[in-house]
């Protein structure tokens, strides 16, 4: 590692203060020699979180399909032709005895989506009370509905949301190939507007869509560079879907993948780094190097939205070969 990184660790260090991180600097952490990069990553990590504890979220789809946007690894947007049928919002009942189950298992954050570029007022109540019953359980209630304005949000807040998660998908650079119907600058909008209620940011990207491996370090700078850090941040690998743009992308090598992750950690000391969708296509041993690299929360059940994931047998499984345990809500 040469001078420079050393002098930024060791000001920030001293100052307390959030760094800005520069490009080369963030592109010189990546590059490392991976045993290097693994060693400062689990380093960071035992610094500021126990390394045998994992956060376990669960994620439902309240209203699936039909979304207007045209991101292009989406399966749920009305413009691709992924057979997927629009439905309406859940029940506020449903959601609540889904969030149950999840509870019983070992969930201990509740994370609900809807396919909407943004909610419409008719819905807000149905969420509000979705968002209050969820707490009333004891959980961890997060939500991601799409784009917010200000009073939006404060009203999210006001229900007691603790989590809004609101991805920037890619780097700047690479948005446009990706998405056309919402901007970079909307995204980032949406994030201003939570963290000026006061709600805690979950905001992370997708790997694997195309993109070189500068664009994975410019994201990643984006969120470490904003004016707080996320609280989480969620690392998606590519699940192409047939009938989207992405649908045949071919997947990022694995090592790659893991140091994406690592590059999280280190920027992003004290956030939950989520080792989130795409981990039906991972063996055991990428996801072990991932929790060593820094990864230290997940989402459980069988599906994600609308996609495949390990189920809980696999992960109770893998946990108990790796000796994991499942973070306590205090810990988080």
């Amino acid at each position: 590692m040469n001078a420079d990184l050393h002098l930024n660790a060791a000001a920030t260090e001293i100052s307390g203060a959030q760094p800005q991180w520069a490009r080369a600097e963030a592109q010189a952490i990546y590059d490392l020699p991976f045993n290097d990069l693994l060693f400062r990553a689990q380093t960071v990590h035992r610094q500021n979180f126990d390394p045998n504890r994992v956060q376990l979220s669960r994620l439902l789809s309240i209203k699936t399909g039909g979304c207007p946007e045209d991101c292009g690894y989406c399966s749920q947007s009305s413009r691709h032709e992924s057979g997927l049928k629009a439905s309406k919002l859940m029940e506020v009942q449903r959601v609540l005895a889904e969030a149950k189950k999840a509870k019983d298992a070992g969930a201990t954050r509740y994370c609900m989506g809807a396919a909407w570029r943004s909610p419409k007022e008719r819905d807000m109540d149905a969420v509000v009370a979705m968002i209050e019953g969820v707490k009333d359980l004891g959980m961890e209630t997060c939500m991601t509905l799409g784009m917010l304005d200000l009073g939006q949000a404060q009203r999210l807040k006001e229900a007691g949301l603790d989590y809004y998660n609101h991805n920037i998908d890619t780097s700047e650079r690479y948005y446009n190939e990706i998405i056309t119907t919402r901007t970079f600058a909307d995204r980032l909008d949406t994030l201003a507007n939570v963290r000026d209620s006061g709600i805690k940011v979950c905001c992370g990207g997708i790997v694997g869509m195309g993109e070189e491996k500068t664009d994975r370090v410019d994201m990643l700078m984006t969120l470490a560079n904003l004016p707080e850090h996320p609280d989480s941040v969620p690392i998606n690998m590519l699940i192409p879907i047939e009938g989207t743009p992405l649908g045949e992308a071919d997947p990022i090598e694995p090592i790659e993948f893991v140091r994406t992750i690592a590059l999280a950690r280190i920027m992003m000391p004290k956030s939950h780094v989520r080792l989130s969708a795409g981990r039906t296509a991972m063996s055991d041993e990428m996801q072990a190097l991932c929790f060593f690299a820094g990864a230290n929360s997940i989402f459980v059940g069988d599906t994600l939205l609308t996609a495949e994931n390990p189920g809980e047998d696999k992960d109770t499984a893998l946990f108990r070969r790796l000796g994991i345990q499942p973070m306590e809500r205090d810990a988080q």
